[in-house]
């Protein structure tokens, strides 16, 4: 996604450029006493992820990846906080174990484990961080928050093995390699457990996600080129729908199980569903809703296995999941408010409801 400049009116945001939780508070959310030395601040570390362990991993937790507040948080239906890893500290500039900077991408694996995407935040772009942050990582957290696979190096930017340049999503697949979609570099690479690059699709401008569907192709959204397309491995454009089809700033797609395709269209505010002929059957706008972000610009919506959407709207700061009746059904996050307190966000950018992986893909059944 393009990082916003930060305006000092309304901490509002414009488009600019490429691109764990409080402790005590949050132990104290899930009935659980502070660990000896926790921080009196609530900056919460790895460690403390351990304690925030009661419904870990639970069927129905959303996975939410807050950016700013450089963390992963899973929380459940009662709004807890379940699991964290990050320092949840938006000024903490710690690229290393233990921490993530500028999260985009969370997604939950097999085994309890979580993959991560540190994109870092470039200087100018966080009030908090005003010199910015490199991370430039892909990693892969147990439980307790310990580094068990990682590709790309903290601090580093490039091109060549083992390095990256804003990794903004990855998923693992099936054969268990790791797409990655390295935005910096105007590619998705696949790369295999010995950090081998397998595989490379390139000439893109900004991408922000790649999902590989059943039948092999593999579905980007080439977000500054304002489509989303699904090429073949040897990069056959075979579908796509773009600016033609009113789509500005492309944040995410998804193939659902009925063949239409959901498209986080960022620059519009929306949520849109194209059937394969480009017909438009459901959309929705983030900013409708009272006290809203003119411009939140949300950058991840997916379908559930009941028909409900989880979306992620970057500056409403808010996480929520709506029916198809655009009744909103859950929400954490408060709209439009910045925050890295309980029900608090700062830039959410992905969304995934634990154990759904409708129009994703889904990770193979051991690490």
């Amino acid at each position: 996604m393009k990082y916003p400049v930060l305006s000092t009116a309304n901490r509002g945001w414009r488009l600019a450029g490429p691109g764990a939780a409080l402790a005590v508070l949050a132990l104290s959310l899930v009935g659980l006493a502070a660990p000896a030395g926790a921080s009196v601040t609530g900056r919460a570390t790895s460690s403390a992820a351990a304690m925030l362990s009661t419904g870990f991993n639970r069927p129905g937790n959303i996975l939410i990846t807050d950016q700013f507040n450089n963390r992963a948080i899973e929380v459940n239906a009662s709004k807890q906080i379940v699991w964290s890893f990050g320092s949840g500290n938006p000024s903490l500039c710690n690229p290393g174990p233990g921490s993530i900077i500028g999260l985009n991408d969370a997604e939950r694996l097999s085994e309890g484990l979580t993959l991560l995407s540190g994109t870092g935040i470039p200087a100018g772009v966080s009030s908090f961080m005003p010199n910015g942050c490199v991370d430039n990582r892909v990693i892969v957290v147990n439980q307790s928050g310990k580094i068990v696979w990682q590709y790309g190096q903290a601090g580093v930017t490039g091109s060549g093995p083992n390095q990256l340049n804003v990794p903004v999503f990855a998923i693992q697949l099936p054969n268990h390699d790791f797409l990655i979609t390295d935005q910096g570099n105007n590619r998705v690479i696949e790369v295999n457990k010995q950090k081998q690059i397998v595989w490379s699709f390139g000439g893109l401008n900004n991408p922000n996600s790649a999902e590989l569907l059943p039948n092999g192709h593999i579905l980007i959204a080439d977000e500054n080129n304002n489509r989303a397309i699904e090429i073949t491995r040897s990069g056959q454009i075979v579908w796509q729908v773009g600016s033609g089809n009113g789509l500005n700033i492309v944040a995410f797609a998804s193939r659902l199980p009925n063949g239409n395709t959901l498209v986080t269209d960022s620059g519009n505010n929306r949520i849109v569903e194209f059937t394969h002929a480009k017909k438009i059957v459901f959309q929705y706008h983030t900013n409708t809703a009272p006290g809203s972000n003119a411009s939140p610009l949300p950058t991840n919506a997916v379908a559930l296995r009941n028909g409900d959407i989880s979306i992620a709207d970057q500056f409403n700061n808010r996480a929520f999941i709506i029916n198809r009746d655009k009744e909103n059904l859950f929400q954490y996050g408060m709209t439009n408010v910045i925050g890295n307190g309980p029900d608090q966000l700062d830039g959410p950018y992905t969304a995934f409801v634990v154990g759904d992986y409708t129009g994703q893909t889904p990770p193979p059944a051991n690490f």
